[in-house]
């Protein structure tokens, strides 16, 4: 069985016990634990129900593992002949999550 969840404008693929990835959730400590509402599909078996946007009554549970932050992701703009050159980078921040369920 696995559901598919949008997360902050996400699409991610869940399954029980699965750890995901996801954008920065300010809101949430380590420890506590998340409901999603937003579930565009599951699949339960052979069956398959796709919500329109969401499925009626579908809650993905999960718990927070951590938050962190990614490898450095560098942006190197460059301008020929014009002695112009930028180089800026960034970190993006995660939360890593386990899902602990899939209600229908």
């Amino acid at each position: 069985m696995y559901a598919i969840v949008d997360i902050k404008g996400f699409q991610f693929r869940a399954e029980k016990n699965a750890i995901l990835s996801v954008p920065l959730l300010n809101t949430a400590e380590p420890g506590q634990s998340l409901e999603f509402d937003r579930v565009l599909l599951v699949r339960k078996d052979e069956e398959v129900m796709v919500g329109t946007p969401v499925v009626e009554g579908a809650v993905i549970l999960a718990e927070v593992i951590e938050h962190g932050k990614g490898k450095k992701k560098v942006i190197y703009h460059y301008k020929r002949r014009k002695g112009q050159r930028v180089k800026k980078g960034y970190r993006e921040q995660y939360t890593n999550i386990k899902i602990t369920d899939i209600r229908v």
